[in-house]
């Protein structure tokens, strides 16, 4: 009888056993179901949000993409620990691999943070001629990794985004207008104010030239040779290369019209002969 009774009560545990390991696999597998559905809501609304704000694609789908994954890492670790195994060791090992890939991919992931920073500040858009890193051309696109350039010799460069982001970014486009510089010199003995009357003549003939700041020819320096006039003025980003160079050859012409010189750079060069006698050599040191 006694042993009848210790078999039924072995019986009635593992039963019981049984049934709360069938209730709590059960409630993982709706965990698991429910986990799904609303993870992929959550990261889709995070997607719709990011999209409304105007932030760009590339960037709201890894966003998207990156919270999906951190809520399924959460939801396989709860799920876990609803079925009965333990979670500690499975989270430090987590943790550690997480650690270990962080450290492989160090570089990559500098890329990827510099790239979401790019995309969400936006020192500079598609088109825009830039200096980036050392290398200048006009934003062909942005991406998570690397930015792409195409140079004035319409050739490809593509930029790291940590290097991007770790250098001076010079955007040229940005303000919608340049200034240009150009220094000439002129003979030391023409007329300086003429010769600023001629510049300030082409900078009134060109209506690429902004009025507003004003252009203006300046005395910079008297050289070797020449007396250095400076000549600054503002134009539209798109004119700059163009009015710059026109300007430079009507200042030739404009010059040679008005008979002002652009001096070549001269030395000096005497010729000391033998001394006569009793004269000192010029070339000797006195006694």
């Amino acid at each position: 009888m006694t042993d009848l009774l210790e078999r039924l009560g072995v019986e009635h545990a593992m039963s019981v056993l049984i049934v709360g390991y069938a209730i709590r696999i059960g409630l993982a597998l709706l965990l698991l179901v429910v986990g799904f559905w609303l993870a992929a809501r959550i990261a889709n609304f995070g997607r719709r949000a990011l999209e409304r704000a105007r932030v760009d694609l590339t960037l709201a789908l890894f966003l998207r993409n990156l919270i999906y994954g951190v809520l399924l890492a959460l939801l396989f670790i709860n799920v876990l620990g609803t079925v009965g195994v333990p979670t500690t060791s499975f989270i430090a090992a987590l943790g550690a691999a997480g650690l270990a890939i962080g450290l492989a991919l160090n570089s990559s992931l500098s890329n990827i943070a510099w790239g979401v920073l790019l995309i969400l500040f936006r020192p500079f858009r598609v088109g825009d001629f830039v200096s980036l890193g050392g290398i200048d051309g006009t934003v062909e696109s942005v991406n998570l990794m690397h930015t792409y350039l195409i140079t004035p010799d319409n050739r490809q460069a593509v930029v790291p985004n940590a290097k991007v982001g770790g250098d001076a970014i010079i955007n040229y486009n940005v303000r919608g207008t340049r200034r240009f510089e150009l220094k000439v010199g002129i003979g030391y003995g023409d007329n300086i104010g003429k010769a600023m009357q001629v510049v300030q003549d082409l900078f009134a003939a060109d209506p690429r030239i902004l009025k507003d700041p004003a252009p203006g020819v300046w005395t910079e320096a008297l050289g070797d040779s020449s007396v250095n006039l400076v000549i600054r003025g503002w134009t539209a980003t798109a004119d700059m290369w163009e009015t710059q160079t026109t300007l430079l050859r009507r200042i030739k012409e404009g010059f040679d019209e008005a008979g002002i010189t652009i001096p070549y750079p001269q030395s000096e060069i005497r010729l000391v002969g033998p001394p006569s006698e009793g004269e000192r050599n010029p070339l000797q040191p006195a006694k």
